[in-house]
């Protein structure tokens, strides 16, 4: 539990010690956010506003992790988790890269751009395919870990052999977008993840999952951190680097600590938020032009029906908080 509690701290300090100096450095690029004119005009003051700053978590996980994955011999298991995380990353700092290039390409006011921006979702899901096939092969393959999960509730296990690996990819690549999807709001996403997280520490530590705790430590202290600088009003954005970073940090412990359907129960919250997109979309076409929602993801709908931004985020915790503590009876959670 020290250790756990370290990581913690050192990733909340390297955090905090490294945003002061990564947002100036940001905004002086003029690694500016772009702002669709189709969002709430709420929104449209937010347009500049440093992103990318989800480098500042990623490198605090880095450096966290690898300072405990040598620490009683070398941890592959670890390394791998840090690996994938990284690589998500950076599929998520193409597509920001590719949305700043793109909004001086488009016709824009003021940072608000006209255009959807950003690689295309064909391209994004190959990438984001071939990381979560490769999470799955491993899994499938280790000699501690193999091909079964666990039915929350019923604290059993089922193999689902042949399956297993397209069923984390299809689990995988969903839980990447619903969180991509969760990031809209200023202490959203990493506020919302640095709960969730909570759930997956615990059960790493209740079933044995040394390594994974540490990483989910080093996830947890970098939300923290981050929140700091992010929450209302932020002062930089996560973006799409720190948003797939989180996804895929999320879905790494889950599929490396047997837990992988437990994400629907303690991340509820980021299944509603697809599902709200999923819905809207689908309404959209099938009525040739109306809405389900006002507006979708769904934190956006609540903000177009008047509520404060801040008070969205925070009925939002509470919400994912109580989820957790579903989530960790559903799995019997002892120490």
């Amino acid at each position: 539990m020290n250790k756990v509690i370290l990581a913690t701290l050192i990733s909340f300090f390297i955090v905090v010690l490294i945003c002061p100096k990564l947002i100036p450095i940001l905004t002086s690029l003029k690694l500016g956010q772009p702002v669709r004119g189709l969002g709430p005009k709420t929104h449209y003051k937010k347009a500049g506003t440093p992103t990318m700053g989800g480098i500042s978590f990623l490198v605090a996980m880095i450096i966290t992790c690898l300072m405990f994955s040598f620490s009683d011999g070398i941890d592959f298991t670890l390394l791998f988790a840090v690996l994938l995380t990284v690589i998500f990353s950076l599929i998520g700092f193409l597509d920001d890269y590719v949305k700043i290039a793109q909004k001086n390409a488009v016709k824009s006011e003021q940072g608000i751009s006209s255009a959807s921006l950003g690689i295309s979702m064909g391209h994004k899901l190959i990438l984001q395919i071939a990381v979560s096939a490769a999470l799955a092969i491993y899994t499938a393959y280790h000699p501690s870990l193999g091909t079964d999960i666990i039915i929350p509730f019923f604290n059993i296990t089922f193999d689902l052999g042949m399956f297993f690996i397209p069923f984390v990819i299809f689990a995988v690549v969903g839980i990447l977008n619903a969180v991509n999807f969760t990031d809209g709001l200023d202490g959203l996403a990493s506020g919302v993840t640095l709960i969730v997280m909570l759930f997956f520490l615990f059960a790493c530590l209740s079933n044995g999952y040394t390594a994974m705790s540490i990483f989910g430590a080093s996830i947890i202290g970098g939300c923290l951190g981050f929140l700091c600088y992010n929450f209302n009003p932020a002062g930089v954005f996560m973006g799409d680097t720190g948003s797939m970073a989180l996804g895929g940090a999320v879905s790494i412990i889950s599929v490396l600590s047997k837990t992988e359907l437990f994400v629907v129960i303690a991340g509820l919250i980021y299944v509603i938020e697809a599902l709200s997109v999923v819905i809207q979309v689908g309404y959209f076409k099938l009525t040739h032009g109306k809405r389900f929602f006002k507006m979708a993801p769904i934190h956006h709908h609540f903000e177009l029906l008047g509520y404060a931004e801040t008070k969205i985020v925070i009925c939002f915790w509470i919400f994912t908080a109580v989820c957790v503590m579903i989530a960790m009876l559903s799995l019997n959670i002892t120490f």
